[in-house]
């Protein structure tokens, strides 16, 4: 918690902060760039293939690849709002970012990570009324439920963030603009408060904790479902495809929402700020690099509709 400070701290109005990033001299610095930039590389690819993948695939045009390219758009959105200044950082001195900036950068993190959250427990819903109740599921996902399910992720993003970011930027920041992370975010700006900071920290944890604990709920509640349903059929063909589909987005789960955890909803969250900048690099960079592989190395659908987008690029 953070109290007043006096002394030679005073109260100011502040035009910019400056994003301290990881301690190491110039070839640290060069080999986080190096690191940095490979990861944003991979994820941008990833993710643009597989938006690309299906959008052009007929084949592919089901409410589960629906939420998988909104995953994807997600991941790339995120990752880019973090990768490119943490890049500039790296390569400058001044390592500056405007309080407008850094606003903006926070608002839309919060927007799209909250959403991704949203969309995950999304996801399995799908599953599991496309499982457990296949009959139905035309009429259940219809391609306009779909739509207003994306529609109502984004809104509780969109609620995240619009209370998070004024909360968090309208606080009396101390002479010290020097934010300890590599992006702008709610623990390390409260550490540069000159305020009481408890009704802030108090609201960070509730609303990830509900976020999480809610949407993790409806995860494993379907995925529960979807479990007795799969070891209830006769055929070893259809148990292990549906397993493996299952698999990979319950692995996306548990590091999505596990790093999320660590970060926001345990109350020791803000005081470690090294392990916070960790846990930041694995969920903004590393795991939008990580799911388009999940989702395609284990998913026979997406792997031939890669083999087929191949075999008309060569044909033409």
């Amino acid at each position: 918690m953070s109290t007043p400070q006096n002394g030679n701290h005073s109260v100011m109005p502040l035009q910019e902060f400056v994003l301290d990033g990881f301690a190491g001299g110039p070839q640290t610095q060069a080999l986080l760039f190096a690191l940095f930039l490979a990861l944003y590389v991979v994820a941008v690819l990833g993710n643009l293939t597989m938006i690309v993948v299906i959008t052009l695939d007929a084949r592919l045009h089901s409410p589960m690849y629906f939420f998988l390219k909104n995953l994807s758009f997600l991941d790339l959105c995120y990752s880019s709002v973090i990768a490119p200044k943490a890049l500039a950082t790296f390569l400058s001195s001044s390592k500056l970012i405007t309080f407008t900036g850094c606003a903006t950068q926070f608002f839309f993190f919060s927007l799209l990570v909250t959403t991704e959250g949203f969309l995950l427990a999304v996801m399995a819903y799908d599953r599991f009324v496309a499982i457990c109740s296949p009959l139905r599921y035309p009429i259940s996902m219809h391609p306009l439920v779909c739509a207003r399910l994306i529609l109502g992720t984004y809104c509780g993003g969109f609620f995240n963030s619009i209370v998070q970011t004024p909360l968090t930027f309208t606080l009396p920041f101390c002479s010290s603009n020097h934010i300890d992370h590599f992006h702008c975010d709610v623990p390390p700006l409260l550490k540069l408060a000159c305020a009481d900071t408890t009704t802030n920290e108090l609201v960070m944890f509730a609303i990830s904790g509900l976020i999480i604990m809610g949407t993790t709920l409806v995860v494993l509640v379907s995925y529960g479902y979807i479990t007795v349903t799969i070891l209830r059929m006769r055929s070893g063909g259809g148990r292990h495809k549906l397993f493996s589909t299952c698999g990979s987005h319950m692995t996306a789960v548990s590091l999505f929402y596990g790093t999320l955890f660590v970060m926001y909803a345990q109350p020791g969250a803000v005081e470690s700020m090294e392990q916070g900048k960790v846990v930041s690099v694995f969920y903004t960079l590393v795991i939008p690099m990580l799911n388009p592989l999940i989702y395609s190395l284990r998913n026979k659908e997406v792997k031939d509709a890669l083999w087929r987008l191949g075999q008309r690029h060569t044909a033409t």
